[in-house]
């Protein structure tokens, strides 16, 4: 199973895990809601989930520029 971290705006990929088995517990999912792992994590036929973050650059821009998050697409 991998797990890949992707920025869920620019959808830039960020980095990935590669493990036979990684517990949910050590990555930190547990802290997360139901509705938010199924906002954030998806996962494929193979068992790789893909985890959507925020990479620094569309952070740092949607700090300086907090109206583009009421845009559907505010990076792309």
């Amino acid at each position: 199973m991998a797990v890949n971290y992707v920025c869920r705006h620019c959808r830039m990929p960020l980095g990935s895990l590669n493990s036979i088995q990684v517990e949910d517990y050590r990555l930190g999912f547990h802290f997360l809601t139901p509705e938010e792992r199924k906002r954030i994590i998806s996962y494929n036929s193979n068992g790789d989930a893909t985890v959507q973050v925020i990479c620094e650059y569309c952070s740092q821009t949607l700090e300086s520029h907090p109206e583009l998050v009421l845009q559907s697409n505010p990076l792309q």
